[in-house]
């Protein structure tokens, strides 16, 4: 149980409220594995908007799971909204990606998900 993502942070927002955890997990599940296909596909276009939007959007819940991951996702969101035309972020998000789907995947577990 949470070795690729962190409950501390929840916990101490949820003053322990398990059934607000539980929600917040589902949620989790629900909508962060969906934005990372979004923003895999939007980086592969090099559609820099949605890139920039999805990212944005994504950050606060990788942030407060503690994926390990908000810099890189922090720099992908740049590289959007910035139109960094030059630069390669392909192994930022390959990094993003494959600690979304190990959180997830533990989540589901870990919550009977």
């Amino acid at each position: 149980m949470e070795q690729n993502y962190k409950l501390h942070r929840l916990k101490e927002l949820a003053d322990n409220d398990q059934d607000f955890i539980l929600a917040l997990a589902q949620t989790f599940l629900e909508e962060v594995p969906a934005d990372a296909k979004v923003l895999e596909e939007a980086v592969n276009n090099k559609n820099y908007s949605l890139t920039y939007q999805t990212a944005h959007k994504m950050k606060p819940t990788v942030d407060m799971f503690e994926l390990g991951i908000l810099d890189d996702l922090i720099e992908i969101q740049d590289w959007g909204r910035f139109e960094k035309i030059g630069e390669d972020v392909s192994e930022k998000l390959t990094k993003v990606i494959d600690a979304i789907e190990k959180a997830t995947n533990e989540i589901s577990i870990d919550f009977n998900l």
